[in-house]
């Protein structure tokens, strides 16, 4: 499963018509992806037919919440469920830098019917295997995005791997720092089950750049090979 990060209309059709198989739709994507507009739901869903994975985000000071916040979050969720999204992606920090439990409830009572991923927020946990396994005891969460903690990611592969070996039904997504260069060492060390790519595929490798669909479809093959 090969999931890259969309920002535009003309991102998701890109992705789609190069091979990938799911879409992480945000907004920002120069602050590590915000919640998108509605009406950009709306349209990138009915623009294409690979799943579309919204981000439940507020803001980019931390991933710790308010509780207002978490309405906030609770509402745009609900509201993605209305356009069809095939899931969310969120997480949800206490000041201690643990899994908020509360907020994780919450979040996910109202998600009957949609794919859930917690995203890179688990990343900022002194121990992500055990994050993973507290999260595993939700079946509502189906994947979660890792780069196995802070630091390069490839200097961290013994712990997705441990993070794979202890996820029960959710999904591991490496991402995080994968180019054409480590890709297939990290495939080979993690044997993470999903793929996850931002800026490695766009012009300039920048956040502003174009998605490049030649690199797209070359990484596509690389990791299919």
């Amino acid at each position: 499963m090969i999931e890259i990060i969309a920002a535009t209309i003309e991102d998701a059709r890109r992705i789609e018509e190069s091979g990938a198989d799911r879409i992480e739709l945000v907004s920002a994507l120069s602050e590590g992806g915000l919640t998108p507009s509605y009406s950009l739901i709306k349209r990138v869903v009915q623009n294409v037919k690979i799943p579309v994975n919204v981000m439940i985000r507020p803001h980019a000071k931390s991933f710790v919440y308010t509780n207002e916040e978490i309405e906030l979050m609770v509402e745009d969720i609900i509201i993605a469920k209305e356009l069809n999204v095939n899931g969310v992606v969120f997480g949800a920090l206490n000041i201690n830098n643990e899994i908020c439990i509360p907020s994780l409830e919450k979040l996910l009572n109202v998600c009957d019917g949609i794919d859930v991923t917690f995203h890179k927020a688990i990343d900022e946990l002194t121990d992500p295997v055990k994050g993973i396994e507290i999260l595993a005891a939700y079946g509502q969460i189906k994947n979660t995005l890792t780069s196995g903690g802070i630091g390069n990611i490839l200097e961290n592969t013994s712990v997705i791997k441990n993070m794979v070996e202890r996820s029960k039904h959710i999904n591991i997504i490496a991402g995080g720092g994968l180019n054409f260069e480590n890709i297939k060492e990290i495939i080979i060390k993690t044997k993470a089950p999903q793929y996850h790519f931002g800026t490695v595929i766009r012009n300039g490798k920048s956040v502003f750049g174009e998605i490049n669909t030649d690199a797209l479809r070359l990484l596509i093959n690389t990791i299919r090979k």
